[in-house]
């Protein structure tokens, strides 16, 4: 093998960070000198002012140095017929603005609403995604709270997308492919728009933007029942639904009106979280600071409604460092997986990720 034919091989290791695929894939190597005694290599990023440039060219730098000292690599841009070629390899066939989720995907697609806000849904969803991603899964997350969006801080998110033509790239944080429409807004503006709008806003986080293949696609929805919901519930004909309560019996009786908008729209009740349960004390006792029996009265509920059985999934116990982390953009089942809190999300993601994929009527994606 030739010293190009192993510095070629070095870069196929070297991972692009948002379209987590090897340089070598997606046609971003270009040519590779290595006459007159000094080697230069080629790199071409996906479009001009590319964030994760520098990361690219580190990583870059220090693969070929396995194969030779005092290569030069030279960054450029993809040229146009350049960026189509990408993109139809990114497709893979697919055509461009479909949804990738449809009644066909073999994504498990997992809802996650409250009946109100202030439950902790959000601190819940983010953790759980990024469980699942420290689990080896490939995972993205839509923050679909338009009105209160909260993923990119609790990820500690401070990336734009990537736009490739018209295809978005979503930034990616603890191995989560995530999009939210914080990311397009400067300096906190808030978010004024009504039906139509909304809907074409999450249809556009479905069809515009590249997720890959994902094992599990996890949706933060906005509280409530609004058209958000109702939107996702069509585009999402697969998704199950987890719906998030406090032991309050006034959240719980809201609550449940959330996993009956799932079950109108066709998905499943997957199961009910309920957060906040208690507030351990010093001496080992539990203080139940919002009441008891709120999340297995959902459970019940539900299963009555939809006439499968409803699970309560997890008690999840107050936690200081969850909502430290939650604050600091780290999720707390990394940054302290010992804590009480954590160590039920962890077996909540551990529990989503055993949910078998139901193939039935599905068209399976097969070559040969």
């Amino acid at each position: 093998m030739s010293r190009v034919a192993d510095i070629r091989a070095a870069l196929s290791a070297v991972i692009d960070p948002e379209l987590r695929r090897p340089i070598t894939e997606l046609g971003m190597v270009g040519e590779i000198n290595d006459a007159s005694g000094e080697t230069t290599v080629q790199i071409k990023l996906t479009v001009a002012g590319c964030p994760a440039a520098d990361r690219i060219q580190r990583d870059v730098e220090a693969a070929i140095a396995t194969v030779v000292d005092g290569a030069v690599v030279n960054m450029s841009v993809m040229s146009k017929i350049e960026r189509d070629e990408l993109k139809a390899n990114l497709l893979g066939g697919r055509a461009a603005r479909s949804n990738p989720f449809g009644a066909d995907t073999l994504t498990r697609v997992f809802l996650i609403g409250s009946g109100k806000g202030g439950v902790g849904k959000s601190s819940l969803t983010a953790n759980i995604a990024v469980a699942l991603a420290a689990q080896g899964l490939r995972v993205g997350l839509v923050d679909a709270d338009i009105f209160g969006f909260s993923i990119p801080g609790q990820l500690g998110i401070t990336d734009k997308p990537t736009r490739l033509d018209e295809m978005i790239l979503p930034p990616v944080a603890h191995g989560v492919k995530v999009i939210s429409i914080g990311m397009f807004l400067d300096d906190n503006k808030p978010v004024a728009w009504r039906g139509p709008m909304l809907h074409r806003a999450v249809e556009q986080f479905l069809v515009d933007v590249y997720w890959g293949d994902l094992d599990f696609l996890l949706v933060d929805l906005p509280p409530g029942t609004g058209d958000v919901a109702i939107s996702l519930g069509q585009l999402l004909p697969t998704a199950k639904t987890i719906v998030v309560t406090t032991p309050q019996v006034a959240a719980a009786e809201v609550a449940e009106r959330s996993g009956s908008v799932g079950l109108q729209t066709g998905q499943s009740v997957f199961g009910v979280i309920e957060n906040m349960s208690w507030l351990e004390q010093p001496n080992g006792e539990r203080l139940e600071i919002f009441g008891s029996g709120g999340g297995q009265a959902v459970a019940d509920r539900l299963t009555k409604l939809s006439g499968l059985d409803v699970a309560l999934l997890a008690q999840v116990p107050m936690s200081v460092t969850l909502r430290e982390g939650s604050d600091a953009g780290a999720p707390v089942v990394l940054s302290h997986p010992d804590d009480s809190a954590a160590q039920v999300i962890l077996k909540v993601a551990k529990n989503i990720a055993n949910e078998p994929l139901g193939l039935a009527g599905r068209r399976l994606k097969l070559s040969l």
